[in-house]
């Protein structure tokens, strides 16, 4: 399939800048979880991702990062986009990614088919950049663990029906398994594998 004009463009005007401001918003995410922030650059991937996935992937990835896409993505001008910008290679091995991006929509069966790290080398696991409808319009979650103070309350939209029991094996990995960040157009919000998350009661 021939590169399109939609994979060459509607990357960062200004990299190294721009990168240095996705990944400082990555850390405060993941140190403070539950806490929704918003990318700064304007960028346009193509769609089924989301400005803010996309900005995670400019920021992140680079041809030493194997990246997993979902059927979704892969079948889009996505998978050009990212070879473009980053040099990333796409790999259908879960277990080889060091990154994976899910469109609105997509669900996975298991998050244990991605790397999940060793004891010795726990952070040599897979991030999941998964998009959902919203961050805060949907039924209300309980977070605690490490970066929170007591409970902190999401609220996102349009996480897969499993959700909940998927995290909760993955969290009986610890330390090893994997972190999640949900995106939801320009908006990002961290789940690192040390939250628990519980329904929040009425």
């Amino acid at each position: 399939m021939p590169t399109t004009i939609e994979a060459l463009t509607g990357g960062f005007s200004e990299p190294v800048h721009h990168a240095q401001s996705v990944f400082r918003m990555m850390m405060e995410c993941l140190s403070r979880p539950g806490t929704i922030q918003s990318i700064l650059p304007e960028i346009e991937p193509p769609k089924p991702m989301g400005a803010a996935a996309g900005a995670i992937a400019l920021t992140l990835l680079d041809h030493d990062t194997p990246v997993w896409l979902t059927q979704g993505l892969a079948k889009s001008a996505v998978a050009d986009w990212i070879g473009f910008h980053t040099g990333a290679p796409i790999t259908r091995e879960k277990s080889e990614a060091r990154f994976a991006f899910a469109e609105a929509g997509a669900s996975f069966s298991s998050f244990g088919l991605f790397a999940t790290g060793n004891q010795e080398y726990p952070d040599r696991s897979t991030t999941i950049i998964l998009e959902v409808a919203s961050l805060d319009k949907g039924p209300a979650l309980s977070l605690s663990g490490p970066g929170i103070r007591d409970s902190a309350t999401i609220a996102p939209l349009g996480l897969p029906d499993i959700f909940l029991r998927q995290w909760a094996d993955n969290r009986a990995l610890f330390p090893r398994g994997v972190d999640v960040l949900l995106t939801a157009g320009r908006q990002v919000l961290g789940l690192p594998r040390t939250c628990k998350i519980t329904l929040k009661e009425a």
